[in-house]
């Protein structure tokens, strides 16, 4: 298995990291290759004394075909990288994070294709290609790339298949970077004989480590004081009655050490309340809690273990809109202190309460108009700050102000993407069938507006389905790739979506193909009443759970669609409900979910046309999901299925992938989507 990797030293900056392309408005769409090529440069991260800096780049002399790790030296702002390592033939970079010590965490993914037998996602299913995803250790020089935090003692009795499930479950992960400590991590690692979790204090320098929770099935740590690891509580899970558990924040007593349960932080998981512990007040000894126990919204609550009791009112709260976290100092100088909170609204935003972190991100939004700012790295003094921005039209781009005056520019993930191409984005809410508000992203075509000719469009629902969509740059590049070709793209936050209140989330319960379909088919309407789309020129295209969304569309009717396109759909629910986790907890909890109008238990109902893929190293939504619903519509109505080599169900995705399939999807769209195209 190939893991090694051959260090390259340049001493001359690199052009395309700089992003300083020249391109000239067209009315040509945008490209395949847009979307296709490697990042310039992403998953960028400062150390915490801000004196060095780590990204994946596109690899010298690759023409953005692979990744590298390219490691910079901040104390001369502006300069080539001190070390760029491409990554090996078959081991590849798909992540990297600075970390102190002089220290950098790296992830690399490669393909495996083996028996996978009791291993990992797609074990139920029999499936034998996937990808195997490695962390590594190493420094500024790059000269030597160890596995991260792996405990190589050898264990006796271990069996070949048991090591091939350790490879693929990972057996280590940072949990904690305690900020304060100049050497030390809180780290888990895997258990080879029961499979369950210990974490332990890791010192970067020595590799000797600490152990400071034994955790198994039923426990796991919280909250570690991010001063000097101590465990503060930890979750414990309890069955409450017949088919139910009970999820128990237990706290350490100061007064006796042991962990006490806490009556006030226990709720029932078939609930789905948000209850978690994310830092503590040095001060008064307060939990910061995360909770929407008393409001259908998250909020952030202080809370006293000694009185077991929440304060009277919220230390964060929006009416509209969940708290996503807490903002934490990390320095010396603000260290533990709230320097504001994260609201969960259109797109992530940062609302700072510190005067001085305020101060900075204002002045960062009044230099960049109409672009989405965050401060992702600093160093205690703040003369040097790691920012990044996009919008719909921009990809993200990274930058580091230097000295609270100058700004020097790393690079855009995509800068040759010609943004005036791509339109203007707009949040709305519509209103579905039953009354309840639906919010939604709309992006349009550059140049159109309120009252011109009405547009083919794509009603576009996001996978999860717990999850949901923000505004700002598309990562898969989907949307941009549409609104260029002169489609309106519009992203429905169906109900069953999460980040719109806990009410919004539970009522998709066994609601898939029915309410939550709804909700779909009533986005299109809202299209074509606001005059943005034309009654007979409107598709849908989903991936994952969207991709189920799609799928459900080829079979109800009436339909408001010419066309489906499933990318990686699940189209078999009954088959899908009880295989839905490895983890007994989340198949009961939200494998029951998920029922509703089945699929593939109505194919003979096929009305529109159906463009179904999915990668053969997909193992979440395997393939014989599409392969099946094609197999069981492809005589009812036009339908082709498409099986992409090396495909996994989520990004990073390679160049390949994109030239497959965007065309694919352009070219059915154009031409195979009702009586003669979209």
């Amino acid at each position: 298995m190939e893991s090694r990797f051959t260090p390259a030293r340049l001493g001359t900056a690199i052009a395309l990291l700089v992003g300083l392309h020249i391109t000239h408005a067209s009315t040509a769409p945008l490209p395949v290759e847009d979307f296709a090529k490697i990042p310039s440069i992403q998953s960028v991260s400062m150390s915490p004394d801000g004196k060095q800096l780590v990204a994946i780049i596109a690899a010298p002399g690759s023409n953005n075909g692979d990744t590298a790790l390219a490691n910079w030296n901040l104390d001369t702002p502006g300069s080539a990288p001190v070390a760029i390592t491409p990554s090996g033939d078959r081991m590849k970079f798909i992540a990297a994070s600075a970390l102190k010590a002089g220290r950098s965490l790296v992830i690399g993914r490669q393909e495996l294709t083996a028996q996978l037998s009791g291993c990992g996602e797609g074990n139920s299913v029999g499936s034998t290609k996937t990808f195997l995803s490695k962390a590594f250790l190493t420094d500024s020089s790059q000269a030597k790339f160890d596995e991260a935090f792996a405990d190589n003692t050898r264990k006796l009795g271990i069996s070949e298949q048991t090591q091939r499930c350790l490879e693929l479950a990972g057996t280590a992960s940072l949990v904690h970077s305690l900020p304060l400590d100049p050497d030390k991590v809180i780290i888990s690692q895997i258990n080879q004989t029961n499979f369950s979790a210990s974490y332990y204090l890791f010192n970067l320098r020595t590799g000797q480590t600490e152990l400071l929770f034994r955790g198994d099935a039923r426990s796991t740590p919280g909250l570690f004081h991010p001063r000097n690891g101590e465990l503060l509580t930890r979750t414990q899970i309890e069955p409450a009655g017949s088919n139910d558990y009970e999820q128990q924040i237990l706290v350490k007593s100061k007064a006796s050490g042991q962990f006490e349960k806490h009556e006030t932080l226990t709720t029932r998981l078939s609930d789905r309340y948000t209850m978690e512990v994310v830092g503590i007040d040095d001060q008064s000894g307060k939990l910061y809690i995360l909770t929407d126990k008393f409001s259908d919204q998250v909020q952030a609550r202080l809370y006293d273990p000694a009185t077991k009791a929440f304060d009277n009112e919220p230390l964060a709260a929006h009416p509209e809109y969940p708290i996503g976290g807490l903002i934490l100092g990390t320095k010396p100088s603000n260290f533990n202190q709230v320097l504001g909170f994260y609201v969960d609204g259109p797109r992530r935003e940062a609302v700072y309460v510190d005067p001085q972190m305020k101060a900075l991100y204002d002045g960062l939004k009044q230099a960049y108009p109409g672009k989405n700012i965050a401060i992702s790295g600093y160093n205690d003094d703040l003369s040097r700050v790691l920012f990044t921005t996009n919008s719909a039209s921009s990809p993200t781009s990274y930058q580091i102000l230097v000295d609270r005056k100058q700004v020097t520019t790393l690079g855009s993930e995509r800068p040759w993407v010609d943004g005036k191409q791509i339109g203007e984005q707009r949040w709305i809410t519509y209103t579905a069938r039953d009354g309840r508000k639906i919010p939604a992203i709309v992006d349009l075509p550059a140049g159109w507006k309120n009252g011109d000719a009405a547009l083919p469009a794509l009603v576009h629902p996001h996978g999860g389905p717990w999850a949901r969509d923000y505004t700002g740059w598309d990562a898969s590049g989907w949307v941009p790739f549409f609104t260029s070709r002169g489609y309106a793209v519009i992203r429905p936050q169906y109900r069953g979506s999460t980040g719109f209140g806990r009410e919004h989330w539970i009522a998709g319960d066994k609601q898939w193909g029915l309410t939550m379909q709804d909700d779909n088919d009533d986005a299109a309407a809202w299209l074509v009443q606001q005059g943005i789309a034309a009654k007979d020129r409107i598709a849908i295209f989903g991936y994952s759970y969207g991709g189920f969304a799609s799928a459900a569309a080829v079979v109800r009717s009436p339909s408001p669609y010419q066309c489906a396109i499933a990318g990686a759909p699940v189209t078999d629910l009954a088959r899908l409900g009880v295989s839905w986790s490895e983890n007994r907890l989340q198949r009961i909890l939200q494998g029951q979910t998920v029922k509703g109008m089945d699929p593939m238990q109505n194919t003979a109902k096929a009305a529109i046309p159906l463009l179904t893929f999915v990668g053969d190293r997909d193992v979440r939504t395997p393939a014989s999901h599409a392969r099946n619903f094609y197999n069981g519509v492809k005589d009812k109505v036009p339908a082709r299925f498409e099986l992409i080599p090396d495909m996994p169900h989520s990004m990073p995705w390679y160049p390949s992938h994109y030239r497959a399939t965007l065309p694919l999807m352009a070219d059915f769209l154009g031409k195979d989507c009702g009586p003669s195209g979209l």
